[in-house]
């Protein structure tokens, strides 16, 4: 399950002054949120009864020394008269420059370890280099993208600019680390918060500001050319300072919803950073 490719919309904090400018123009906050995930809906085929479960992701570090992303999802899914819970942990780390990033992913089944991937991937003239240490010791050549800082800052970009469709590309380390995702973007109209919104409470101060709805499908760049379906899709109301929510995870046969439910803000770095 691709959850982590939600989670790996790092949120990074301000641009200072002095620093290169691989994140220019986004001014995001660093910040934990929790959600509550629950069971939005599942084909027949799917055989899933009930999914419960709750996501945290933390964002943290400068400017100046890079971006550190930690995420957990846990979910426990019922099928027929079984119940499974798995439990995703992932580390990221994306440095300043945006040129390497380096990530750890390990899954648990029934707290029971299942896979783990561990590796660094380092942006190149003609591509990017991926040197994996778990699950074994290799190396591949990917074509050239962005890292997910990246990625989200150009969303936001363009959303403040009013552009409502575009397409670009991703790596971020998730499944077997071994692929370049191909993602179509829609960007909605920005609008304001709702007071019958049941994630005001949550929000607090940022009950106020206003968000984006969007759309995102990935598709997976070394199956092809053609008129692919996604892999899956997510869509959630992107704030401006960086913030997602209101989250729909939809991997086909069946989607899942994430409700904030708590959220708490951590300081902006002020540093200036050298050259």
């Amino acid at each position: 399950m691709r959850a982590s490719r939600l989670a790996l919309l790092a949120l990074v904090p301000s641009l200072a002054l002095g620093v290169v400018p691989a994140f220019a123009g986004a001014p995001l906050v660093p910040h934990r949120a929790v959600y509550d995930l629950s069971l939005d809906k599942a084909s027949d085929r799917s055989g899933i009864s009930s999914l419960a479960g709750r996501m945290v992701y933390e964002f943290n570090g400068s400017p100046c020394e890079g971006y550190t992303v930690k995420f957990r999802f846990v979910t426990q899914i019922a099928t027929g008269g079984n119940a499974r819970m798995t439990d995703q942990q992932t580390t990221t780390f994306e440095d300043a420059d945006g040129k390497t990033f380096s990530f750890v992913t390990k899954s648990f089944v029934d707290q029971h370890l299942d896979h783990e991937v561990k590796g660094m991937a380092t942006r190149e003239a003609n591509g990017v280099k991926v040197a994996m240490d778990r699950p074994e010791k290799s190396t591949l050549e990917l074509p050239a993208t962005q890292f997910p800082t990246q990625h989200l800052v150009e969303l936001i970009d363009k959303a403040k600019a009013g552009e409502t469709f575009y397409e670009t590309s991703l790596f971020d380390g998730s499944e077997d680390a071994d692929k370049v995702m191909t993602t179509t973007i829609v960007v909605g109209k920005q609008a304001g918060v709702d007071k019958a919104d049941p994630e005001t409470g949550a929000l607090k101060t940022l009950a106020k500001d206003k968000y984006w709805p969007v759309d995102i499908a990935y598709f997976d760049e070394s199956s092809g050319g053609g008129e692919e379906v996604p892999e899956y899709r997510i869509s959630f109301k992107l704030h401006e300072n960086g913030l997602t929510r209101d989250l729909v995870m939809d991997y086909g046969e069946f989607s899942m919803a994430g409700k904030l439910v708590d959220l708490t803000l951590f300081d902006t770095p002020t540093q200036v950073c050298s050259k």
